[in-house]
Formats: structure tokens, C-alpha cells, sequence
């Protein structure tokens, strides 16, 4: 029997792995895109929802909520892309599955190990962009919108005087309005409350009609009221006895001029935020780990020498008959003094010891900040390393996944990518909260989730390359079509 020949790799076979290379690239390139921002869409409403308080009635411009926005997307990046790469590759290899392109691919001698070498690439290439793109970029965005929003929460409500209803949102002054034209200028039943002499409505001005505008700065709110009249009370409150007559008097045209400076947002330096983790790179915060490790074992120094000079070094006694000396259990028994001098020795003891404790109840809260300090940098450090490492992994959780199911679209595909994704945030926020609480080590805390999720991708992956067929729905449709039919056969055997 001759030997079987050994077959050439023809070029022809090399460019046919590169045109379906290709047509694979572009079957995972716009999926991705689409998925990532709408990820990012739902991450930013997600985000609106959570600081709506904070910024409903500021009278913001339409271009600062933009660019907010764009500073908040820009720190949920890496988490949206992550979950991009979930849904798109298991889209792209679930319409291949679906249209049969997998078996006809496989057919021609490409495996799915092959088939899932190019977008394994491009996804490993993404991970690396997300590690530079949280380490470089994601800290500047985090102390830019942290910024604004401080500024915006420090900003006092905009000026929206309802009809009828008393404002009190201007320093000093109660307003309320009757009735306002639609050109929100021109009012009428006019009346204001003076307050800046904190002695309750004492001082008022009321006015038949009027407009009110804001002074070109934007610092002053000003009234032009008309065919109007004040009162002031304030003097007979203020009165010791001496009579002064009620103030009032009528007019014709007044003017009122109301600082509102407060209202505007206030620019706040970059550098209140800085000291963050999170608005660090790496590098420094493997520093400030090492910094804040060293200043807690000067803590545990500290504590050991206070310990030590309480307990280990010698009493000084003095008393009537006695030279001062050190009173130690090799010099004398405590039995051998004097009631006095017992009573003295006690009582010192009992300073010591209050100072020591009190001492040791400062340094433990000193600890315990610092300790809380070093794991929130502790996390932060794992956490920039953890989050890049699941956008690779992802993938081989998709591809494999879109192979067995074989289901395209988004329906399937997106319910199963909210499903494992949930199932990871799970984890994940359980594996921080474990680690921020000190009860388990930071290191093991923030990467529990890649330990549960890396058996799962190794198992999937060769589920996929041995065409396992154990999370496929259509295998389980037709095990259940067979057995029933075979219970049905048996319940006509057993009738007859």
C-alpha cells in the first residue's frame, strides 16, 4: 500500500482564508459599533437618572450638558466596550450559524479554532486600547465631570417664578407674582417681601404692574414696577420705648435691584479632585500604595513604642522616706509600701493606662483610614487591569456561544448578553464590596469575576470546536420531540 501523498498548501487556499478573514472582520465591524454606542447610550440614561436631582432647574445650557455628557461617556468606555464585544461577536457567529456559513466554512477545511483567530485578535487589540484609554484618558475625563457636576450642584436653582406661588429662591426676598405674559417680562399683581433684615414680612412693595429682566452679566435681577406702593415696619420693631410713625408711601415707577451672582456656576480648580484614585494613572497609584503601606507601618511603630514606654519602662515614685527609683518587681514587691505610696503607684498606673488607650483608640482610627484609603487605590489598581482583561475574555464567551446557539438578530443574542453581563456585575460588585470591607484580600476580591469567567470561556471555546451541540436549542427541542413521541408510542402500547 503506497503512502498517501502530503498535500501542498496552494495560494489559492491562502487567499480564500484572507477573503473570509475579511468577510469576517466585517461582519464583527458594524455590530461592534452599533452595540458600543448603545451601551454607552444606556450607561449615560443610566448616569441621567442618578444626578437628575442635581440637575433639574439649574437653567443649564443645552452645550454644558453635552459636555458633561461627553466627559461621563468618556469614563464608561472600557465597560462599554466590553459589552460590545460580548454582543457583536455573538451576533457575527450566530447569523453565521444561523445562514450555515459556519458549515460550509468548515466543509472547506477551516475549523472554528481558525475562524475565531482574526476577531480574537482584533479583540485582544481593543483590550489594549481600553487599558491605555483608562489609564490615560479615562482620569482626565473622571476629574472633568466630577468639576461640573460640583459646580452644578453648588449652583442655586434657576429664577422660575410660577403664577401665584411665593419664591423664596433669591437671598432676602419672598416674590409672588399674579400673572405673567408670555413673554415672561411683563407682569402684573406684583408683591414682594423684604427679608434682608431677618424680622418676617415687616418691609413690603406691591405693585398693580411691572417687568423684570436680568442685567447683561447675568449678577442682577432687576424690577421696573409700576402705579404701586411700600410699607416698612422695621422701626417700630426696633423701637425702645419711643413711638415712630408707619411708614408708607405710594409710586408711580420703582425700581428694585436683586444681586444674583450666586446663581451662576462657580469654576471650581481641577486640583480638588486630583488626589482620587480614580483621577490617577496607574503608576501613581502603585506609588501612593507603596506611600500609604510605609505611613501604616509608622502607625504600628508608633503604637509598639507608645506600649513599650507604658508598660516596660520604669515608674518613678517619690513619697515621704522614699528616694526616687525605679519601682520594678526586681527592686521591691507592691506589698512592701506604704498605703500612700500604694495609692500613688496605683494611680499613676491608672493615668498610664487611660493615656494609652486613648492613645490606641486614636491610632486605630487613623489606621482604619488609612487602611480604607489603601484598599479604595488597592481596588482601583486591579480594577483598571480587570476591566481590559474582560473585553478579551468576552469574547471567547460570544463566538463560541453564537456557534452552538446558532441564532442571529438581536433578540436571542442581546437577552443572552444581558443575562451573562448581569451575571458578572454581580459578581463583580460582590467581589469589590468583599475587598472594600477588608473581608477578603483586594487581589482576589477584584479578580473573582475573571476567575468564574475564565472556565467558562475555556469550556465554551472547546464546546464550539468540537461541535457540541449542549447549549444549542435545537437540540433540546428535538430531545424533547423524540421523547414525547416515544411516551406517546408506550401509552398506546400499554392502552392496547
Amino acid at each position: 500500500m503506497k503512502p498517501r501523498p502530503k498535500v501542498k498548501r496552494h495560494f489559492f487556499d491562502i487567499s480564500f482564508t484572507k477573503i473570509v478573514y475579511r468577510y469576517l472582520v466585517k461582519k464583527f465591524v458594524s455590530p461592534f459599533f452599533l452595540t458600543f454606542f448603545l451601551a454607552l447610550l444606556i450607561i449615560d440614561m443610566q448616569f441621567l437618572w442618578k444626578y437628575v436631582d442635581d440637575l433639574v432647574g439649574k437653567g443649564l445650557e443645552w452645550y454644558l450638558i453635552l459636555e458633561l455628557l461627553f466627559y461621563v461617556s468618556a469614563t464608561f468606555v472600557t465597560l462599554a466596550m466590553a459589552l460590545a464585544v460580548l454582543l457583536s461577536s455573538l451576533m457575527t457567529f450566530g447569523n453565521l450559524g444561523e445562514k450555515y456559513e459556519i458549515v460550509a466554512l468548515k466543509s472547506a477545511g477551516i475549523s472554528i479554532t481558525s475562524l475565531m483567530k482574526p476577531l480574537a485578535l482584533i479583540s485582544l487589540l481593543l483590550a489594549v486600547f481600553s487599558f491605555w484609554f483608562s489609564d490615560n484618558v479615562v482620569p482626565a475625563a473622571y476629574v472633568k465631570w466630577r468639576t461640573m457636576m460640583y459646580e452644578i450642584a453648588e449652583q442655586k436653582p434657576t429664577l422660575s417664578m410660577d403664577e401665584g406661588v411665593f419664591y423664596d429662591g433669591i437671598d432676602g426676598y419672598i416674590i409672588r407674582i399674579g400673572k405673567k405674559h408670555r413673554d415672561n417680562e411683563n407682569i402684573e399683581d406684583v408683591l414682594i417681601y423684604d427679608h434682608s433684615k431677618h424680622m418676617g414680612n415687616i418691609t413690603g412693595t406691591y405693585a398693580k404692574r411691572g417687568t423684570m429682566t436680568i442685567t447683561p452679566d447675568k449678577k442682577f435681577f432687576v424690577f421696573t414696577l409700576y402705579d404701586g406702593y411700600l410699607w416698612d415696619e422695621s422701626r417700630n420693631q426696633n423701637s425702645r420705648g419711643a413711638h415712630y410713625p408707619y411708614f408708607f408711601a405710594r409710586f408711580s415707577k420703582q425700581y428694585m435691584k436683586m444681586d444674583i451672582s450666586s446663581f451662576e456656576m462657580q469654576n471650581v480648580s481641577d486640583e480638588f479632585f486630583k488626589e482620587n484614585s480614580k483621577a490617577s494613572k496607574l503608576q501613581k497609584i502603585g506609588e501612593e500604595i507603596v506611600i500609604k503601606k510605609s505611613e501604616m507601618n509608622v502607625i504600628s511603630e508608633d503604637v509598639f513604642r507608645k506600649y513599650e514606654a507604658a508598660f516596660y519602662k520604669d515608674l518613678k515614685v517619690r513619697g515621704e522616706g522614699w528616694r526616687d527609683r525605679p519601682v520594678t518587681s526586681q527592686t521591691f514587691q507592691f506589698e512592701e509600701l506604704s498605703p500612700a505610696m500604694q495609692e500613688q503607684v496605683y494611680y499613676r498606673a491608672l493615668a498610664k493606662a487611660d493615656n494609652l488607650l486613648g492613645s490606641l483608640s486614636q491610632s486605630h482610627l487613623i489606621t482604619e483610614l488609612k487602611e480604607r484609603e489603601l484598599r479604595e487605590f488597592q481596588i482601583e489598581y486591579h480594577q483598571r487591569l480587570v476591566l481590559p482583561l474582560a473585553c478579551f475574555l468576552f469574547f471567547f464567551i460570544g463566538a463560541p456561544l453564537g456557534t452552538i446557539i446558532r441564532k442571529g438578530g438581536i433578540g436571542i443574542p442581546l437577552v443572552i448578553t444581558v443575562v451573562f453581563f448581569a451575571f458578572y456585575f454581580v459578581i463583580s460588585i460582590f467581589g469589590e464590596k468583599m475587598a472594600k470591607n477588608g473581608d477578603t484580600p483586594v487581589w482576589f476580591g477584584m479578580w473573582l469575576s475573571t476567575f468564574v469567567t475564565v472556565p467558562i470561556c475555556v469550556f465554551l471555546t472547546y464546546k464550539a470546536a468540537v461541535d457540541s451541540a449542549v447549549m444549542s436549542p435545537d437540540a433540546y427541542a428535538n430531545f424533547f420531540r423524540k421523547a414525547k413521541t416515544l411516551l406517546h408510542k408506550k401509552s398506546r402500547k400499554t392502552q392496547s
